[in-house]
C-alpha cells in the first residue's frame, strides 16, 4: 500500500504575533520553526459546551491550534440541544469522523448518484461515524437532554444545502 508524501516541512505554526521572525512556506506565513514551542500545538477548552440558542439548537466550536496550520486537520467541538440538528452540508475536500461525548445523535449521509443510498445511524456515548469526503451529511438530536460530539475533519469549510 502506497504511503501518504511527507510534507517539505513537519510543520508551519501559524504567525499570530508580527514580531516573530517569519518563514514562508508554500506561500504561508510561518513561525520560525526554532521559535516553535508546545503551547503552538495545544488548545484548552474543548471541554466548556457552546451556546446552542439559536435557529439550528446546535453550536460548532473549532479548536484554534497555530500548530495545524498547513497538517490538513480540522478539530472541533459541536453541541446540541434537545432537537437540535447540524442541517445538511458538505466539506468539498474532508471527510469527517463524529466522536458522542454525552447525549444520543441521529447522523447520516447520502451517496451521490446513481444511488443516492442513505446511510444512517443513531450514536450514543463513545460512538463513532466516519462520513466520506465531499457527501451530503446531517446530524440531529431526538433525545431530551444535551449532546456534545468532538469532530474531525481535514478543513473547517463547509457548504449548508437547503
Amino acid at each position: 500500500m502506497p504511503m501518504t508524501p511527507l510534507p517539505c516541512r513537519i510543520f508551519c505554526v501559524a504567525l499570530n504575533n508580527s514580531s516573530d521572525s517569519v518563514v514562508f512556506f508554500n506561500g504561508k506565513v510561518c513561525k520560525d520553526p526554532k521559535l516553535a514551542t508546545a503551547d503552538d500545538f495545544y488548545f484548552a477548552g474543548l471541554n466548556i459546551a457552546g451556546n446552542t440558542e439559536n435557529i439550528f439548537g446546535s453550536n460548532f466550536t473549532p479548536v484554534t491550534i497555530p500548530g495545524l496550520n498547513t497538517l490538513g486537520l480540522t478539530v472541533g467541538r459541536i453541541d446540541f440541544a434537545p432537537n437540535g440538528q447540524s442541517p445538511p452540508h458538505i466539506h468539498p475536500r474532508a471527510s469527517e469522523t463524529i466522536v458522542v461525548l454525552e447525549g444520543t445523535l441521529y447522523v447520516g449521509f447520502v451517496t451521490s448518484n446513481p444511488d443516492n443510498r442513505l446511510f444512517t445511524k443513531v450514536l450514543n456515548k463513545g460512538d463513532v461515524f466516519a462520513i466520506p469526503i465531499g457527501l451530503i451529511h446531517f446530524a440531529i438530536q431526538r433525545g431530551k437532554n444535551q449532546c456534545s460530539c468532538h469532530c474531525y475533519s481535514k478543513q473547517p469549510k463547509s457548504r449548508h444545502k437547503s
